[in-house]
């Protein structure tokens, strides 16, 4: 199974390190975001990955070379011309996935989330998709009905919603940014450019399965501002 990082955003948030540095190189006790992801891959038999550059692409390549990949074999997806969200980044990057399911995952987040769990709940729905989910805070909330099929999708600080599928009632969860795809994914969505891959999901949700996986205890930490990465410090010796 092969897997892709996106590691394209400008990481603004993250400032002043990535006003000289891409996000996904910023350090948690002497690890990259990249090289620690890499290496969490590698727990679960995946060594083959595609990296999507954008922000100061160029240090991720020559990270990538100077450590002949931290062990996996990595191949770039270039978005120098402009980067392209997590819609667009992923079908940019069709061309390095065959027929298997691959995951898909933020460069910039850390987890101690068992991804077995993640490819056996896929395997055995068949899904298009199954996305990696927690009760959490969080702005934007995913719903699902009683049988963790997406239904649809929630912003709760204006109350903007958007129904992918009629439920009588659903839970909301919050997208971990963590998920295993099918490969026909590319044949169906129907989005070209710039845009956000839930968008595909909420589109494809009417008619494919396209399941949650709760994975709610676990750690999950977004290392996108200077005190998360003292938290993560603390977490991932």
């Amino acid at each position: 199974m092969k897997a892709m990082l996106f590691a394209a955003g400008l990481g603004t948030r993250l400032k002043p390190f990535t006003d000289h540095h891409p996000k996904a190189l910023a350090e948690v006790n002497g690890k990259s975001l990249l090289e620690r992801n890499i290496l969490y891959l590698q727990k679960f038999g995946i060594n083959e990955l595609v990296i999507n550059v954008h922000h100061f692409a160029e240090q991720i390549e020559n990270t990538i070379k100077r450590e002949n990949g931290f062990g996996s074999i990595v191949s770039i997806s270039d978005e120098r011309n402009e980067v392209l969200e997590t819609g667009g980044g992923l079908l940019k990057a069709a061309k390095f996935f065959n027929t298997e399911d691959f995951i898909v995952m933020n460069a910039d987040m850390l987890t101690n989330f068992d991804l077995n769990k993640l490819i056996e709940e896929h395997k055995n729905n068949n899904a298009l998709a199954t996305l990696a989910v927690q009760q959490r805070d969080s702005s934007r909330q995913l719903l699902f009905n009683d049988s963790m099929q997406l239904c649809g999708w929630k912003n709760k600080n204006d109350g903007e919603t958007k129904i992918a599928r009629i439920s009588e009632e659903n839970s909301e969860f919050a997208f971990s940014g963590i998920q295993i795809i099918h490969t026909d994914f590319f044949k169906l969505i129907e989005q070209r450019g710039k845009f956000s891959i839930i968008e595909s999901y909420l589109q494809l949700a009417k008619n494919n399965t396209i399941k949650g996986l709760d994975h709610s205890g676990d750690i999950l930490l977004d290392v996108g501002k200077p005190e998360s990465l003292l938290k993560a410090a603390a977490l991932f010796n």
